[in-house]
């Protein structure tokens, strides 16, 4: 297996620290708003790498904080005369019930800023006490000069680092690159008491200390957006390895962009989607399955027209399911012949496919392609005249290589009343019996309404709910 390595710039193979076990730190989000589509892509690409490990054999344990402390957090909190206590846990919630909806796995867990302070606290002290760091007036910088290979994930020079960020004036620091590790407390701020007076931790030390506590010093696994690697990612090697005095991450890994409409996603252009709008649209699983159409260190374009045009490749697949199941129930003959046997054995190959496009730096965009092979495969050779078990054996392998990527594993609820459809099903026939077929094509439009599609199969007539 080869993974893309920001740190090296190229595919390297995957070696985890121990045998058969992966520790995996991905940066989760600041909890002040619901995500946006934007925020979803690292979620599913991160759950699907994990999927695949786990379908590997490796046991994972997977980490992916909520940053419940921050500016954005106090000022919606002021402005809704709340708590940052109160806006943290109705969005921590909100997100955890979005990621649901995307199929996203819980992680092992999910630490909070608020509940690790005295760790934090530790490894500042730490920082210090090894000259990495320095206090003063109540804050507490991370010293960018003391720690050789600063911008080393970057692959940035000291000149590029000051030009890639907004450098605030500050005449306490020793040099402008240096970084914010704790900040006093501003008057109607919510505070914690320390060596260096009541105040809270800067953004970056938080995953250094989450990732040190429920991973170890140093960990196979650190992912999330490009937008990370700098300076968040940076800042992060330089603590770690500075208070541990070991590597801290084997291999980095960043998902690319989102656009909308073949533009920067951003709230000035108008063009800033919540998640929760969008699954007022689409199915969530529609969602997951457009993400995961693209290779996910590449940017990908989200349109209401790409939207529309995964959530008919999903129902391609859900149809070919479907009529498998119908065949699955309507077959008059149970083992295998020999012929089917051997076409059969071809299914090897989109087994072959979808994993080499998975061990190729998680090229899911090719492992569903693989799938859309075994549909077809599944459509030419699955006839009438097929046995139960030829067709049980064709759903069953489209139904694993989905479940690697998360996919029709949820069972949509929905509120049909099956007996008056069959009822509605068993008219029609007769209608068509007395080739009455105004009151065959009355019913059938009747059932389309609800959203009930009629096929008329070598098998029988078939129904499919087409309902979200």
């Amino acid at each position: 297996m080869k993974i893309y390595n920001t740190l090296t710039r190229q595919k390297e193979n995957f070696i985890p620290l121990e045998d058969h076990k992966v520790k995996m730190y991905v940066c989760g989000p600041t909890v002040y708003n619901y995500i946006h589509i934007g925020n979803a892509r690292p979620y599913v690409i991160f759950d699907t790498v994990r999927r695949y490990l786990e379908y590997r054999g490796y046991e994972v344990t997977y980490i992916q904080n909520f940053t419940d402390v921050d500016d954005k957090i106090i000022k919606r909190a002021n402005e809704e005369n709340s708590t940052m206590q109160e806006i943290a846990e109705r969005f921590i919630q909100a997100t955890l019930e979005d990621a649901d909806a995307l199929n996203v796995k819980r992680a092992t867990v999910h630490p909070r800023v608020t509940e690790e302070m005295p760790e934090i606290i530790d490894m500042i002290r730490i920082l210090i006490d090894k000259g990495s760091a320095y206090a003063v007036k109540g804050s507490v910088y991370f010293d960018t000069q003391a720690f050789y290979g600063y911008g080393k994930l970057s692959k940035k020079n000291q000149e590029e680092l000051e030009a890639g960020i907004r450098i605030e004036v500050d005449e306490d620091k020793k040099h402008p690159m240096d970084f914010v590790l704790w900040k006093p407390q501003k008057p109607g701020e919510p505070a914690w008491e320390s060596p260096w007076g009541m105040g809270r931790p800067g953004w970056h030390i938080e995953c250094s200390v989450m990732a040190k506590k429920y991973l170890g010093d140093t960990i196979d696994i650190h992912a999330g957006g490009e937008d990370l690697i700098f300076p968040h990612h940076e800042n992060e090697i330089a603590q770690s390895e500075a208070a541990n005095g070991k590597p801290f991450c084997k291999y980095w890994m960043h998902n690319g962009y989102i656009n909308v409409n073949n533009q920067k996603m951003s709230k000035s252009k108008g063009n800033f989607f919540m998640l929760r709008d969008i699954l007022k649209e689409f199915p969530s699983e529609v969602v997951r399955f457009f993400i995961l159409n693209g290779q996910y260190r590449s940017p990908i374009n989200f349109s209401h027209e790409l939207m529309q045009a995964s959530q008919n490749g999903l129902e391609r697949i859900k149809n070919a399911v479907g009529s498998l199941d119908h065949h699955i129930h309507h077959a008059q003959v149970e083992g295998m012949r020999e012929d089917e046997i051997a076409v059969a054995g071809e299914m090897e190959r989109f087994q072959k496919q979808f994993n080499e496009a998975m061990e190729d730096d998680f090229n899911t965009a090719d492992a569903v392609a693989a799938i859309f092979e075994l549909v077809r495969f599944g459509n030419t050779h699955v006839t009438s005249i097929s046995t139960k078990s030829f067709a049980k054996a064709v759903k069953e392998e489209i139904i694993k290589l989905c479940g690697i990527l998360g996919l029709l594993e949820k069972k949509e609820e929905v509120s049909i009343d099956e007996q008056y459809i069959e009822s509605m099903i068993q008219k029609r026939q007769e209608a068509r019996k007395a080739k009455n077929w105004a009151e065959s094509d009355r019913i059938r439009d009747e059932l389309k309404n609800m959203d009930i599609i009629v096929e008329d199969t070598p098998q029988g007539v078939r129904w499919v709910y087409k309902g979200k």
